[in-house]
């Protein structure tokens, strides 16, 4: 799928966003993880330090061409992965954050990659994870604090990834901490936010409408049914969303190329959900012949 040239303009969104422009550096660089209709598909795979070689990233080459080809707009790694593995052609996005499953407090991120390491390496921009409501949130807010100075003085775009999950929150999705964990975000500056979606159009349309950076939806956990992946999507952009970022309801689905396509078409041409819909044994390829 041939992606858009890097000359054209981004949405004023991600430019301006109510007339506050941005370093240049910046504007390049979201140029190339967003298209010029101001919306992005991410496929993040930085899952290799949480849990290890799971199922679909065993061979993150193969991995990454798929999706590549597939038309995703960036791709979200580790530094290790960047320096092996060729993402040319598509947006990189190099993670600085994370714990592994094994440590008694798999919740505290703590920085692994430095901003100079992520430039050396061709970053587009850089990601960080904030567990909101963490007993280490004050920490994670802290060398986030000091991430957001050095990409700034550099012109590197930052992706906040901001999680309500914290002793004092039962339920992940609520409005009012997903709403929190957003605002967040933007208030320690944040070029674009990634958070989880509600579970209702009109609540996080609020979320969305509350900051003035891009918000993008996580996939969140692997589901039995890709359907309820593709109507998080479809539901967080008619919302407002600014894009998805779906990790291993992507690159753990039996079919990685075809479910990032159908994730193009609905984030960047407005497919809907009975379109797309894969019935009676239909594979994605099937359906997308028919959009």
């Amino acid at each position: 799928m041939e992606r858009p040239k890097e000359s054209s303009p981004p949405h004023e969104n991600i430019i301006v966003g109510e007339q506050l422009e941005m370093e240049s550096g910046k504007t390049r660089r979201l140029r190339r993880i967003f298209r010029p209709d101001g919306k992005t598909v991410i496929v993040p795979m930085d899952h290799g330090v949480s849990v290890g070689p799971i199922q679909g990233l065993t061979d993150m080459a193969q991995t990454i061409n798929q999706v590549k080809s597939a038309g995703a707009d960036a791709v979200l790694v580790h530094a290790g992965i960047a320096k092996t593995v060729d993402a040319t052609g598509t947006g990189l996005i190099i993670h600085l954050s994370g714990a592994t499953r094994l440590t008694n407090e798999p919740n505290w991120k703590t920085q692994l990659t430095t901003v100079k390491h992520a430039m050396r390496l061709g970053a587009d921009a850089v990601s960080v994870h904030i567990n909101v409501g963490s007993e280490h949130e004050q920490h994670m807010l802290d060398q986030f604090s000091r991430i957001l100075d050095e990409c700034d003085n550099f012109g590197l775009p930052t992706l906040a990834m901001m999680y309500p999950r914290g002793p004092k929150i039962p339920n992940e999705l609520a409005p009012e901490v997903v709403a929190h964990a957003t605002r967040l975000g933007y208030e320690i500056g944040a070029d674009v936010v990634k958070t989880n979606y509600t579970g209702n159009i009109e609540t996080f349309r609020e979320i969305v409408n509350s900051v003035k950076v891009p918000v993008i939806v996580a996939g969140g956990p692997k589901t039995q049914n890709g359907n309820d992946t593709l109507q998080i999507v479809h539901d967080s952009m008619k919302a407002g969303a600014a894009g998805a970022s779906i990790g291993r309801n992507v690159f753990q689905d039996k079919d990685p190329s075809a479910i990032t396509r159908i994730l193009v078409e609905i984030v960047h041409n407005n497919a809907s959900i009975p379109q797309i819909n894969p019935t009676n044994g239909e594979k994605y390829e099937t359906v997308l012949a028919r959009t």
